[in-house]
């Protein structure tokens, strides 16, 4: 079935607020707890996060009725302050983040390597959610 490329998709939003804490937020595992969920039956009870080349992240990610659950993680590829992170996930799949700082806002653009079991444009609704979820913590903390 593979072609050896994965399929990429993109996310993207612009949030109203400076760069520096779109970082903050986005980076601190006291905060990643707070968004990272695509839905509101979902939550990350635990985060870690060691923001360098070749540190590692895990993000649990459980169900609130605790059903299912998993660990989403990786290694950082590329960490350029208040500019980019990169990494790649556990299964070898890569993404890729920019920040553009535009005075008191700042656009986050997430392309990351689509799995192969669930349709892309699935996964780019699962990841812009979560995304989504992002913009209104950040803005409203």
């Amino acid at each position: 079935m593979g072609t050896g490329k994965p399929k990429r998709a993109t996310v993207q939003a612009v949030i109203q607020a400076p760069v520096e804490k779109v970082w903050e937020y986005w980076t601190e595992p006291e905060h990643i707890t707070k968004w990272n969920q695509a839905s509101d039956d979902w939550h990350a009870p635990r985060a870690e996060n060691d923001l360098r080349v070749g540190g590692k992240f895990v993000t649990r990610m459980e169900a609130k009725d605790g059903s299912m659950g998993f660990d989403f993680g990786g290694t950082y590829d590329v960490v350029k302050l208040h500019e980019e992170i990169a990494y790649t996930m556990g299964d070898g799949r890569k993404v890729e983040i920019t920040f553009i700082a535009r005075g008191n806002e700042t656009e986050v653009v997430e392309t990351f390597d689509a799995e192969d079991i669930h349709p892309v444009e699935y996964q780019q609704a699962g990841w812009q959610a979560i995304l989504d979820n992002f913009k209104k913590y950040t803005e409203t903390h």
